[in-house]
C-alpha cells in the first residue's frame, strides 16, 4: 500500500505520515525499511495495551456496532476503522472472537431524521462554533434558535442537543429529529464557564 493510500485513507498528509512512522520506530517498534522504499512490521509483535480480555473483545464489539446504527456516517466509519486496526494486533486467538460476537445493533428501524445533523453538530462543538436552526416542540409549535452547542446525548432512541440557547438566555436541550434546516455559523463562541457543559451537569444534579 502507497504512503499517498494510507495518508489518504488516515486523512493525514504523507509528511505527517512518514514522521509518524519515523516516531515508532524510534520508540522500540520493529519496522524496517525507508521512506520512498517501503516499510514491513513482522508478525508476532504484540502492542500489551491492546491485549482484551474476551469480555472487553465483546464491549468493543457491540459499542462499535451501536455507534454505527444510531451515529452519523462519518462517526460510523470511524468506529469500523477502530475494529479493523484492532483486528490487525491481535493475537489469534482472541482476534477470531471479534467476528464471533453475537451482540448487534440493527440500523434498519433507525429514522434518518435521528442522525441527519450529527456530524455538523458534532463539528460545532469542537471548533466552538455557533449554529443556527429551526426547531419544533413536541406541541407543535416552531421557533428560530441561535445556539452554542455543548454536547451530544443519546438516551436509546434518540438524541439530544444539550446547548445554550441565545433566545432563552439559558441552557436548552434540543431533539436532533426536530432540528432543522441547520447552519452552522461563521461565529465562534467563547468559553464561558457559566454557559459551559460541566455547569448544565451540575445544575441537573443539583435538581
Amino acid at each position: 500500500m502507497t504512503a499517498a493510500t494510507l495518508a489518504e485513507e488516515l486523512e493525514v498528509s504523507e509528511r505527517t505520515l512518514y514522521r509518524d512512522i519515523r516516531d515508532l520506530i524510534a520508540s522500540g517498534v520493529p519496522i524496517e525499511g525507508e521512506a520512498g522504499v517501503g516499510y514491513v512490521m513482522r508478525r508476532g509483535f504484540d502492542l500489551p495495551p491492546l491485549m482484551f480480555t474476551e469480555g472487553e473483545i465483546e464491549a468493543l464489539v457491540l459499542g462499535a456496532r451501536m455507534v454505527a446504527a444510531w451515529a452519523d456516517e462519518e462517526l460510523a466509519k470511524r468506529a469500523r476503522d477502530v475494529l479493523s486496526k484492532v483486528k490487525v494486533v491481535l493475537p489469534p486467538r482472541i482476534e477470531a472472537r471479534l467476528d464471533e460476537v453475537s451482540l448487534f445493533a440493527p440500523s434498519f428501524h433507525v429514522p434518518e431524521a435521528h442522525k441527519r445533523h450529527l456530524e455538523a453538530l458534532r463539528k460545532s462543538i469542537v471548533e466552538r462554533r455557533k449554529v443556527r436552526f429551526a426547531y419544533t416542540r413536541a406541541d407543535g409549535q416552531s421557533s428560530e434558535r441561535v445556539v452554542h452547542p455543548l454536547g451530544l446525548y443519546f438516551w436509546g432512541q434518540t438524541w439530544t442537543l444539550v446547548a445554550w440557547c441565545e433566545l432563552r438566555a439559558d441552557f436548552r436541550n434540543f431533539r436532533s429529529d426536530r432540528i432543522d434546516t441547520l447552519q452552522l455559523a461563521d461565529e465562534h463562541f467563547e468559553d464561558d464557564p457559566e454557559r459551559s457543559l460541566a455547569t448544565f451537569v451540575a445544575r441537573m444534579r443539583e435538581g
